[in-house]
């Protein structure tokens, strides 16, 4: 449901130049601009600067140049691994149990009375825009203007997309990513006052689930077999009740994801029917004659080149902007962030989306640039989650606020030193269930070395992972007696920060957040607001 960047110049004179010019329009460095990019399920597998099996074969060139100018983080993560959820905590700065927002479906509306950071941004003199996605259902608060998807649930469309303009819906023609840069370079550069300092958010839908790249990197890959990961065919043993028991496996894409052509004549109902036919237990989508491995596999070449050709446009975006800066002397004093909702399994565990405490979901993708405080090429794997994110923010455009977050700020790691009295573990709830992808309701911790979670819905099931030999997470060592004092140590650890962030409720209590009906996101019914019927039926 994120970034912050500054762009370095490297001709010395120039910078000078630039810093005086910025002095001049009253943008120091003690108010710098911020800009704060988010794509929604972007995850560090497919960012090239991370690493990993596609970094070769799609390149982000231009995310990857944030991380060489800038700082790569490698451990900030979720507290609940999913859109709405995330974009709430990262709003507030606050968990799920204290800002109200638990959940995607039938997580109701974002309370817009919630305190939010670009409020204090607003009041603070900085002018703010919000661009592309939103999916609070709430009024934004905050913003001078903003321009946001309104439509499929606020989730959104690739292409000729509906977006609130200001509390007005206007039809737009053309692919959604490039359209919500195309708004924010216009607000950067009409629609905002030069001489004062800004904070924007822009926020792609891409490159989340239908997965449509733009007509032009459709076909990028049609001619070559994507890679698969190490634990694409995990057969979940030890996890046979979690995440052995799914529906985010290969065998849930639907005819929409696998872009089939869609039959004449439909109506509406028929049409949602057919399209999201796939999507549950028993239907399996895949050309008829082939085997079930075969079919496995087919779903995921389709899948897999689809979402990094999505991704493939949101990095070119990210290279406009950068253009832009580049072009009008705002590199040198605009910091900017690139992140994501969570992370996304891409074929790994078998798995897409997103939701467990698991390494894939649970890691989110963050790159930060600010020449005045970040070392070029600088690296960071202290343990960050989104609820510092607000305070952060704040922190280096040295705004005062009297509102207390639970969330840290993580400046003081920017330039390299790790205080020695930052966090060694963070506290992990995910509560949505059975929709979507039938996930357990389960919380947990993570340490640098461990993660301990406890699923609890309908089922009572502990797992511990040691990161440093099982950094795959395949073999579920809670059983193991090695680690019963380990067990003992992060149960105890797990206990006070439930304590420390107010949710150390009764099992009974917490089942109770995940079967409540807290309101649809939107009050409209469109395409896709009745997909749960489909799939329910």
């Amino acid at each position: 449901m994120s970034t912050l960047i500054v762009l370095f110049m490297g001709c010395k004179d120039k910078g000078t130049n630039e810093t005086a010019k910025a002095e001049d329009l009253g943008m120091t460095k003690e108010r710098p601009n911020i800009i704060y990019i988010m794509a929604d399920d972007l995850t560090t597998q497919a960012i090239s600067a991370y690493g990993g099996i596609y970094s070769e074969i799609a390149p982000t060139p231009n995310i990857d140049r944030l991380a060489n100018e800038g700082m790569l983080f490698q451990n900030v993560m979720c507290t609940n691994a999913i859109c709405g959820p995330s974009r709430a905590a990262i709003l507030t700065g606050d968990y799920s149990n204290l800002n109200g927002y638990y959940k995607n479906e039938s997580g109701g509306k974002f309370d817009e009375t919630k305190w939010t950071f670009p409020q204090e941004f607003q009041k603070n003199g900085y002018q703010t825009s919000l661009f592309g996605k939103w999916h609070l259902g709430s009024d934004p608060q905050g913003f001078d203007v903003f321009k946001y998807h309104n439509s499929a649930g606020q989730q959104g469309h690739y292409w000729d997309p509906i977006y609130n303009e200001n509390g007005k819906d206007v039809k737009e023609k053309g692919y959604s990513t490039n359209l919500s840069t195309d708004f924010a370079l216009d607000w950067l550069q009409k629609g905002r006052k030069q001489e004062e300092p800004f904070m924007m958010i822009l926020q792609y839908k891409a490159p989340h689930r239908p997965w449509e790249p733009d007509t032009k990197y459709k076909d990028l890959w049609d001619d070559i077999e994507m890679p698969y990961p190490s634990t694409f065919n995990d057969d979940y043993k030890g996890r046979e009740l979690t995440a052995g028991d799914t529906e985010m496996t290969m065998d849930y894409f639907s005819r929409r994801d696998m872009k089939l052509e869609e039959p004449e004549g439909l109506d509406r109902k028929e049409k949602l029917e057919w399209a999201f036919y796939g999507a549950s237990s028993g239907e399996v989508v895949q050309p008829e004659g082939m085997s079930e491995e075969d079919g496995r596999k087919w779903r995921y070449q389709t899948y897999i080149k689809d979402y990094l050709a999505c991704v493939k446009s949101v990095d070119d975006n990210i290279g406009r902007v950068l253009k832009y800066l580049d072009d009008n002397n705002l590199t040198e004093n605009t910091v900017i962030v690139l992140t994501s909702d969570q992370g996304f399994y891409l074929g790994d565990h078998g798995f897409f989306d997103k939701r467990f405490i698991y390494e894939e979901s649970l890691r989110m993708p963050f790159i930060m640039k600010y020449p005045g405080m970040i070392k070029s090429g600088s690296q960071n794997k202290d343990i960050i989650t989104n609820i510092d994110f607000a305070s952060t923010f704040l922190d280096i455009a040295n705004i005062q606020s009297n509102h207390k977050t639970q969330g840290t700020s993580f400046k003081p790691l920017l330039d390299g030193t790790t205080p020695d009295d930052w966090q060694q573990a963070m506290y992990y709830h995910y509560y949505e269930f059975p929709y979507w992808h039938h996930v357990q309701p389960h919380y947990g911790i993570r340490t640098q070395r461990f993660t301990l979670a406890h699923f609890y819905y309908n089922i009572d099931v502990w797992e511990l992972y040691d990161l440093e030999k099982d950094p795959e997470q395949l073999n579920n060592v809670y059983n193991d007696p090695q680690y019963a004092s380990v067990i003992t140590d992060l149960k105890g650890q797990l206990n006070g920060l439930k304590k420390k962030y107010g949710n150390d409720k009764s099992l009974e209590e917490l089942r109770e957040i995940t079967n409540k009906d807290f309101g649809l996101i939107v009050d409209k019914e469109d395409d896709e607001t009745s997909v749960r019927d489909i799939l329910n039926k």
